[in-house]
Protein backbone atom coordinates (compact mmCIF):
# COMPACT_ATOMS: atom_id res chain seq x y z
CA UNK A 1 0.00 0.00 0.00
CA UNK A 2 2.62 2.17 0.97
CA UNK A 3 4.70 1.84 -2.63
CA UNK A 4 1.78 2.26 -4.72
CA UNK A 5 0.97 5.57 -2.56
CA UNK A 6 4.88 6.90 -3.54
CA UNK A 7 4.50 5.50 -6.93
CA UNK A 8 1.42 7.74 -7.16
CA UNK A 9 3.08 11.17 -5.28
CA UNK A 10 6.04 10.63 -7.77
CA UNK A 11 4.18 10.34 -10.99
CA UNK A 12 2.78 13.51 -9.99
CA UNK A 13 6.03 15.67 -9.35
CA UNK A 14 7.44 14.29 -12.59
CA UNK A 15 7.84 16.81 -15.61
CA UNK A 16 4.92 17.06 -17.84
CA UNK A 17 6.85 17.25 -20.96
CA UNK A 18 8.57 14.33 -19.81
CA UNK A 19 5.49 11.80 -18.72
CA UNK A 20 3.74 13.05 -21.79
CA UNK A 21 7.10 12.04 -24.20
CA UNK A 22 6.92 8.17 -22.38
CA UNK A 23 3.09 7.97 -23.11
CA UNK A 24 3.02 9.24 -25.94
CA UNK A 25 -0.10 11.46 -26.20
CA UNK A 26 -1.01 15.28 -25.58
CA UNK A 27 -1.78 14.67 -21.88
CA UNK A 28 -0.87 12.25 -18.98
CA UNK A 29 -3.19 10.55 -16.37
CA UNK A 30 -2.82 13.41 -13.74
CA UNK A 31 -2.88 16.34 -15.74
CA UNK A 32 -0.36 19.39 -16.65
CA UNK A 33 0.29 22.78 -14.70
CA UNK A 34 0.72 25.53 -17.01
CA UNK A 35 1.38 28.71 -14.52
CA UNK A 36 -1.90 29.34 -13.41
CA UNK A 37 -3.87 26.82 -15.97
CA UNK A 38 -4.46 23.40 -14.73
CA UNK A 39 -5.13 20.69 -17.49
CA UNK A 40 -5.82 16.97 -18.60
CA UNK A 41 -6.25 17.27 -22.53
CA UNK A 42 -7.52 13.88 -23.36
CA UNK A 43 -8.57 10.59 -21.59
CA UNK A 44 -11.29 7.96 -21.61
CA UNK A 45 -14.29 7.67 -19.77
CA UNK A 46 -16.81 4.47 -19.61
CA UNK A 47 -18.75 6.31 -22.18
CA UNK A 48 -16.39 7.84 -24.49
CA UNK A 49 -13.40 10.09 -24.49
CA UNK A 50 -13.22 13.50 -21.91
CA UNK A 51 -10.95 16.79 -21.32
CA UNK A 52 -10.34 18.97 -18.21
CA UNK A 53 -9.07 22.42 -17.50
CA UNK A 54 -9.20 24.74 -14.69
CA UNK A 55 -7.55 28.41 -14.64
CA UNK A 56 -7.32 30.04 -11.37
CA UNK A 57 -8.26 33.65 -10.94
CA UNK A 58 -8.98 34.12 -7.01
CA UNK A 59 -5.92 34.48 -4.53
CA UNK A 60 -7.29 30.66 -3.36
CA UNK A 61 -8.97 28.21 -6.16
CA UNK A 62 -12.29 28.54 -5.80
CA UNK A 63 -13.56 26.19 -8.49
CA UNK A 64 -13.73 22.81 -7.64
CA UNK A 65 -14.24 19.87 -9.80
CA UNK A 66 -14.36 16.13 -10.53
CA UNK A 67 -15.03 13.31 -13.43
CA UNK A 68 -15.71 9.75 -11.53
CA UNK A 69 -16.39 7.03 -14.29
CA UNK A 70 -17.16 3.38 -13.22
CA UNK A 71 -19.78 2.35 -10.66
CA UNK A 72 -22.25 4.94 -9.54
CA UNK A 73 -23.18 3.11 -6.28
CA UNK A 74 -21.33 0.93 -3.80
CA UNK A 75 -22.21 -2.44 -5.54
CA UNK A 76 -20.63 -4.41 -8.49
CA UNK A 77 -24.07 -4.76 -9.78
CA UNK A 78 -25.17 -1.46 -9.26
CA UNK A 79 -25.46 0.97 -12.35
CA UNK A 80 -21.72 2.00 -13.39
CA UNK A 81 -21.28 5.37 -16.09
CA UNK A 82 -19.76 8.86 -15.55
CA UNK A 83 -20.66 11.60 -13.24
CA UNK A 84 -19.23 14.87 -13.89
CA UNK A 85 -18.94 17.59 -10.88
CA UNK A 86 -18.67 21.48 -11.18
CA UNK A 87 -18.42 23.24 -8.32
CA UNK A 88 -18.11 27.14 -8.55
CA UNK A 89 -17.81 28.47 -5.10
CA UNK A 90 -17.66 32.44 -4.00
CA UNK A 91 -16.55 33.63 -0.34
CA UNK A 92 -13.81 31.25 -0.01
CA UNK A 93 -13.19 27.86 -1.35
CA UNK A 94 -14.63 25.92 1.68
CA UNK A 95 -18.07 25.00 0.32
CA UNK A 96 -16.65 23.62 -3.03
CA UNK A 97 -14.04 21.21 -1.44
CA UNK A 98 -16.57 19.94 0.59
CA UNK A 99 -19.28 19.45 -2.23
CA UNK A 100 -16.12 17.86 -4.37
CA UNK A 101 -15.21 15.46 -1.38
CA UNK A 102 -19.24 14.43 -0.17
CA UNK A 103 -21.19 14.54 -2.95
CA UNK A 104 -20.80 11.77 -5.37
CA UNK A 105 -20.19 9.37 -2.46
CA UNK A 106 -23.62 10.57 -1.12
CA UNK A 107 -24.99 9.53 -4.63
CA UNK A 108 -23.44 6.18 -4.70
CA UNK A 109 -24.70 5.29 -1.42
CA UNK A 110 -28.51 6.69 -2.74
CA UNK A 111 -28.00 4.38 -5.87
CA UNK A 112 -27.04 1.65 -3.96
CA UNK A 113 -30.37 2.17 -1.67
CA UNK A 114 -32.57 2.28 -4.50
CA UNK A 115 -30.66 0.11 -7.16
CA UNK A 116 -30.80 2.12 -9.76
CA UNK A 117 -30.14 6.00 -10.64
CA UNK A 118 -32.77 8.67 -10.48
CA UNK A 119 -33.31 12.15 -10.42
CA UNK A 120 -34.64 11.33 -6.97
CA UNK A 121 -31.09 9.75 -6.14
CA UNK A 122 -29.35 13.10 -7.22
CA UNK A 123 -31.96 15.72 -5.10
CA UNK A 124 -30.81 13.33 -2.39
CA UNK A 125 -27.56 13.72 -2.53
CA UNK A 126 -27.63 17.72 -3.12
CA UNK A 127 -29.62 17.72 0.31
CA UNK A 128 -26.88 15.17 2.09
CA UNK A 129 -24.65 17.36 1.05
CA UNK A 130 -26.41 20.55 2.00
CA UNK A 131 -27.15 19.04 5.19
CA UNK A 132 -23.44 18.08 5.51
CA UNK A 133 -22.18 21.16 5.43
CA UNK A 134 -24.53 22.81 7.76
CA UNK A 135 -22.85 20.65 10.55
CA UNK A 136 -19.67 22.15 9.45
CA UNK A 137 -20.87 25.47 10.05
CA UNK A 138 -22.29 24.50 12.66
CA UNK A 139 -19.81 23.24 14.49
CA UNK A 140 -17.27 25.78 13.49
CA UNK A 141 -19.15 28.86 13.96
CA UNK A 142 -17.89 29.66 17.93
CA UNK A 143 -14.35 29.88 16.36
CA UNK A 144 -14.70 30.88 12.66
CA UNK A 145 -18.08 32.35 12.32
CA UNK A 146 -17.22 33.77 8.67
CA UNK A 147 -17.69 30.05 7.16
CA UNK A 148 -21.40 30.82 7.32
CA UNK A 149 -21.24 33.26 4.48
CA UNK A 150 -19.23 30.93 2.40
CA UNK A 151 -20.86 28.97 -0.57
CA UNK A 152 -20.87 27.23 -3.95
CA UNK A 153 -22.80 26.86 -7.24
CA UNK A 154 -23.20 22.96 -8.10
CA UNK A 155 -23.83 21.63 -11.89
CA UNK A 156 -23.73 18.10 -11.69
CA UNK A 157 -23.91 16.00 -15.15
CA UNK A 158 -24.48 11.97 -15.05
CA UNK A 159 -24.54 9.75 -17.90
CA UNK A 160 -25.94 6.24 -16.98
CA UNK A 161 -28.19 3.43 -19.27
CA UNK A 162 -28.39 5.90 -22.23
CA UNK A 163 -30.04 9.04 -19.94
CA UNK A 164 -28.53 12.12 -19.31
CA UNK A 165 -29.54 13.84 -15.73
CA UNK A 166 -28.53 17.38 -15.22
CA UNK A 167 -28.35 18.59 -12.01
CA UNK A 168 -27.55 22.65 -11.34
CA UNK A 169 -28.19 24.97 -8.40
CA UNK A 170 -26.75 28.49 -9.26
CA UNK A 171 -25.58 29.76 -12.32
CA UNK A 172 -22.61 27.25 -13.90
CA UNK A 173 -24.26 26.06 -17.39
CA UNK A 174 -24.42 22.50 -18.93
CA UNK A 175 -24.54 22.76 -23.63
CA UNK A 176 -25.13 19.68 -25.50
CA UNK A 177 -23.54 19.57 -28.77
CA UNK A 178 -26.06 17.97 -31.40
CA UNK A 179 -24.98 17.33 -34.95
CA UNK A 180 -27.65 18.05 -37.57
CA UNK A 181 -26.97 15.41 -40.24
CA UNK A 182 -28.44 17.55 -42.92
CA UNK A 183 -26.05 20.43 -42.28
CA UNK A 184 -23.03 18.85 -40.68
CA UNK A 185 -23.24 21.48 -37.69
CA UNK A 186 -23.51 20.94 -34.69
CA UNK A 187 -26.03 23.18 -32.21
CA UNK A 188 -25.98 24.11 -28.71
CA UNK A 189 -28.98 22.60 -26.39
CA UNK A 190 -28.59 24.95 -23.44
CA UNK A 191 -29.45 21.55 -20.28
CA UNK A 192 -28.99 23.35 -17.08
CA UNK A 193 -31.10 26.13 -15.37
CA UNK A 194 -29.78 28.61 -14.20
CA UNK A 195 -30.35 30.75 -11.18
CA UNK A 196 -28.68 34.49 -11.19
CA UNK A 197 -30.80 37.28 -10.66
CA UNK A 198 -29.93 39.02 -13.73
CA UNK A 199 -32.21 36.45 -15.21
CA UNK A 200 -35.59 38.02 -15.10
CA UNK A 201 -38.05 35.05 -14.80
CA UNK A 202 -35.38 34.05 -11.44
CA UNK A 203 -36.02 37.55 -10.11
CA UNK A 204 -39.95 36.80 -10.58
CA UNK A 205 -39.53 33.45 -8.60
CA UNK A 206 -37.48 35.22 -5.70
CA UNK A 207 -40.40 38.02 -5.59
CA UNK A 208 -43.66 35.47 -5.94
CA UNK A 209 -41.73 33.42 -2.75
CA UNK A 210 -41.06 36.30 -0.65
CA UNK A 211 -43.93 38.37 -1.62
CA UNK A 212 -43.91 40.32 1.82
CA UNK A 213 -40.14 41.12 0.99
CA UNK A 214 -40.16 44.24 -1.38
CA UNK A 215 -36.05 44.40 -1.39
CA UNK A 216 -35.67 40.43 -1.87
CA UNK A 217 -34.16 41.28 -5.33
CA UNK A 218 -31.78 44.58 -5.47
CA UNK A 219 -30.27 46.18 -8.22
CA UNK A 220 -27.19 47.45 -6.74
CA UNK A 221 -24.03 48.99 -8.72
CA UNK A 222 -25.93 47.75 -12.10
CA UNK A 223 -26.16 44.30 -10.93
CA UNK A 224 -29.04 42.59 -10.12
CA UNK A 225 -28.59 40.75 -6.73
CA UNK A 226 -30.66 38.83 -3.43
CA UNK A 227 -31.31 41.09 -0.44
CA UNK A 228 -28.11 43.21 -2.36
CA UNK A 229 -25.69 40.97 -1.63
CA UNK A 230 -25.34 37.33 -3.42
CA UNK A 231 -26.27 36.95 -7.22
CA UNK A 232 -27.49 33.66 -7.64
CA UNK A 233 -30.57 32.40 -5.36
CA UNK A 234 -29.85 29.02 -4.89
CA UNK A 235 -26.79 27.30 -3.36
CA UNK A 236 -25.24 24.85 -1.25
CA UNK A 237 -23.68 26.72 1.50
CA UNK A 238 -24.62 30.41 2.53
CA UNK A 239 -26.21 29.32 5.63
CA UNK A 240 -26.35 33.33 6.99
CA UNK A 241 -29.29 33.95 4.49
CA UNK A 242 -30.75 30.10 5.06
CA UNK A 243 -31.02 30.16 8.75
CA UNK A 244 -31.27 32.92 11.00
CA UNK A 245 -29.56 31.80 14.00
CA UNK A 246 -26.51 32.78 11.54
CA UNK A 247 -27.30 35.78 10.51
CA UNK A 248 -25.90 37.68 13.62
CA UNK A 249 -22.44 38.75 15.38
CA UNK A 250 -19.97 37.56 14.88
CA UNK A 251 -20.04 37.35 11.57
CA UNK A 252 -19.32 40.77 10.16
CA UNK A 253 -21.82 43.77 9.64
CA UNK A 254 -21.12 43.68 5.72
CA UNK A 255 -23.19 39.87 5.38
CA UNK A 256 -25.82 40.96 8.13
CA UNK A 257 -29.16 41.86 6.97
CA UNK A 258 -30.73 44.38 9.14
CA UNK A 259 -34.20 43.14 8.94
CA UNK A 260 -35.17 39.58 10.61
CA UNK A 261 -36.10 36.49 8.32
CA UNK A 262 -38.12 33.31 9.22
CA UNK A 263 -37.74 31.23 6.10
CA UNK A 264 -34.68 30.47 3.68
CA UNK A 265 -33.98 33.21 1.54
CA UNK A 266 -31.72 31.26 -0.42
CA UNK A 267 -32.58 27.67 -2.08
CA UNK A 268 -30.68 24.58 -2.14
CA UNK A 269 -33.54 22.15 -4.28
CA UNK A 270 -31.56 21.53 -7.34
CA UNK A 271 -33.11 22.19 -10.94
CA UNK A 272 -32.95 18.35 -12.49
CA UNK A 273 -33.72 17.43 -16.09
CA UNK A 274 -33.43 13.95 -17.84
CA UNK A 275 -32.23 13.45 -20.95
CA UNK A 276 -32.91 10.48 -23.23
CA UNK A 277 -29.42 10.77 -25.25
CA UNK A 278 -29.50 10.58 -29.27
CA UNK A 279 -26.89 9.14 -31.57
CA UNK A 280 -26.76 12.90 -32.98
CA UNK A 281 -25.10 13.95 -29.38
CA UNK A 282 -22.01 14.57 -29.95
CA UNK A 283 -20.68 16.06 -26.90
CA UNK A 284 -21.39 17.75 -23.67
CA UNK A 285 -19.70 20.71 -22.03
CA UNK A 286 -19.75 21.73 -18.35
CA UNK A 287 -18.23 24.95 -17.15
CA UNK A 288 -18.75 27.43 -14.40
CA UNK A 289 -19.71 30.72 -15.15
CA UNK A 290 -16.13 32.36 -15.87
CA UNK A 291 -16.31 30.77 -19.41
CA UNK A 292 -19.96 31.96 -20.09
CA UNK A 293 -19.01 35.27 -19.06
CA UNK A 294 -17.03 35.52 -22.12
CA UNK A 295 -18.32 33.08 -24.55
CA UNK A 296 -22.12 32.08 -25.64
CA UNK A 297 -23.16 28.73 -26.31
CA UNK A 298 -22.91 28.66 -29.79
CA UNK A 299 -19.30 30.00 -29.85
CA UNK A 300 -18.28 26.95 -27.25
CA UNK A 301 -19.82 24.25 -29.31
CA UNK A 302 -17.96 25.64 -32.57
CA UNK A 303 -14.70 25.55 -30.61
CA UNK A 304 -15.34 22.05 -29.39
CA UNK A 305 -16.81 20.99 -33.02
CA UNK A 306 -14.28 22.25 -34.88
CA UNK A 307 -11.19 21.08 -33.33
CA UNK A 308 -9.39 17.53 -32.52
CA UNK A 309 -10.87 16.01 -29.10
CA UNK A 310 -7.90 16.68 -27.25
CA UNK A 311 -7.25 19.84 -25.99
CA UNK A 312 -10.50 20.75 -26.11
CA UNK A 313 -11.43 21.97 -22.61
CA UNK A 314 -7.93 24.14 -22.72
CA UNK A 315 -9.17 25.62 -25.96
CA UNK A 316 -12.14 26.89 -24.13
CA UNK A 317 -10.62 28.35 -21.02
CA UNK A 318 -8.01 29.87 -23.72
CA UNK A 319 -10.59 31.62 -25.91
CA UNK A 320 -12.60 33.04 -22.64
CA UNK A 321 -9.36 34.55 -21.27
CA UNK A 322 -8.76 36.09 -25.11
CA UNK A 323 -12.11 37.58 -24.81
CA UNK A 324 -11.19 38.69 -21.43
CA UNK A 325 -8.19 40.18 -22.23
CA UNK A 326 -9.76 42.02 -25.18
CA UNK A 327 -12.28 43.50 -23.15
CA UNK A 328 -9.58 44.93 -21.13
CA UNK A 329 -7.52 46.37 -24.25
CA UNK A 330 -4.83 44.34 -23.64
CA UNK A 331 -2.72 41.35 -24.64
CA UNK A 332 -3.55 37.15 -23.49
CA UNK A 333 0.16 37.35 -23.51
CA UNK A 334 0.52 40.08 -20.74
CA UNK A 335 -2.78 38.68 -18.96
CA UNK A 336 -0.99 35.53 -18.47
CA UNK A 337 1.39 36.92 -16.40
CA UNK A 338 -0.68 38.46 -14.00
CA UNK A 339 -0.76 36.65 -10.45
CA UNK A 340 -3.49 35.16 -8.88
CA UNK A 341 -5.72 37.49 -6.75
CA UNK A 342 -4.81 40.34 -9.09
CA UNK A 343 -5.87 38.04 -11.93
CA UNK A 344 -9.64 38.48 -10.67
CA UNK A 345 -9.78 41.40 -11.31
CA UNK A 346 -9.77 40.67 -15.61
CA UNK A 347 -11.68 36.76 -15.30
CA UNK A 348 -13.29 34.87 -12.52
CA UNK A 349 -12.17 30.75 -11.41
CA UNK A 350 -13.02 28.91 -14.57
CA UNK A 351 -13.37 25.42 -15.05
CA UNK A 352 -14.37 23.31 -18.17
CA UNK A 353 -15.04 19.47 -18.80
CA UNK A 354 -15.94 18.43 -21.87
CA UNK A 355 -17.43 15.04 -22.58
CA UNK A 356 -17.40 13.20 -25.84
CA UNK A 357 -20.02 10.90 -26.34
CA UNK A 358 -19.90 7.26 -28.07
CA UNK A 359 -16.39 7.87 -28.71
CA UNK A 360 -14.06 4.90 -29.11
CA UNK A 361 -11.50 3.77 -26.59
CA UNK A 362 -14.45 2.85 -23.27
CA UNK A 363 -13.91 -0.53 -23.44
CA UNK A 364 -16.96 -1.64 -21.74
CA UNK A 365 -17.18 -1.21 -18.10
CA UNK A 366 -13.42 0.04 -17.98
CA UNK A 367 -11.77 2.35 -17.50
CA UNK A 368 -12.78 3.09 -13.73
CA UNK A 369 -10.88 6.38 -12.59
CA UNK A 370 -11.74 9.67 -10.37
CA UNK A 371 -10.10 12.97 -11.46
CA UNK A 372 -10.36 16.25 -9.70
CA UNK A 373 -10.01 19.60 -11.63
CA UNK A 374 -7.07 21.42 -10.34
CA UNK A 375 -4.28 18.45 -10.10
CA UNK A 376 -5.27 14.84 -8.80
CA UNK A 377 -6.54 11.83 -11.17
CA UNK A 378 -6.77 8.88 -9.08
CA UNK A 379 -7.63 5.43 -10.00
CA UNK A 380 -9.51 2.84 -8.23
CA UNK A 381 -6.20 1.15 -6.88
CA UNK A 382 -4.99 4.96 -5.92
CA UNK A 383 -7.82 5.54 -4.08
CA UNK A 384 -7.48 2.78 -2.18
CA UNK A 385 -4.31 2.94 -1.44
CA UNK A 386 -3.69 6.56 -0.87
CA UNK A 387 -7.22 7.23 1.12
CA UNK A 388 -7.27 10.58 -1.06
CA UNK A 389 -10.88 11.47 -0.45
CA UNK A 390 -11.04 15.07 -0.72
CA UNK A 391 -9.62 17.99 -2.97
CA UNK A 392 -6.46 18.88 -2.59
CA UNK A 393 -5.53 22.50 -0.90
Amino acid sequence: MLSSLMNFLRACWQPCADRQARRGRGSDSAGCQDGLLWYKDHGHHINGEFSMAVVQANNLLEDQSQLESGPLSLLESGPYGTFVGIYDGHGGPETSRFICANLFQHLKVFATEEKAMSANVIKKAFQATEEGFLSIVTKQWPMNPQIAAVGSCCLVGVICDGKLYVANLGDSRAVLGRLVQSTGEVLPIQLSSEHNASIPSVRQEMQSSHPDDPHIVVLKHNVWRVKGLIQISRSIGDVYLKKPEFNREPLYAKFRLQEPFSRPILSSEPAISVHELDPNDQFLIFASDGLWEHLSNQEAVDIVHKHPHSGSARRLVKAAMQEAAKKREMRYSDLKKIDRGVRRHFHDDTTVIVVFLGSSGSGGRSPVLSVRGGGVNLSAKAVAASKLNATPQ
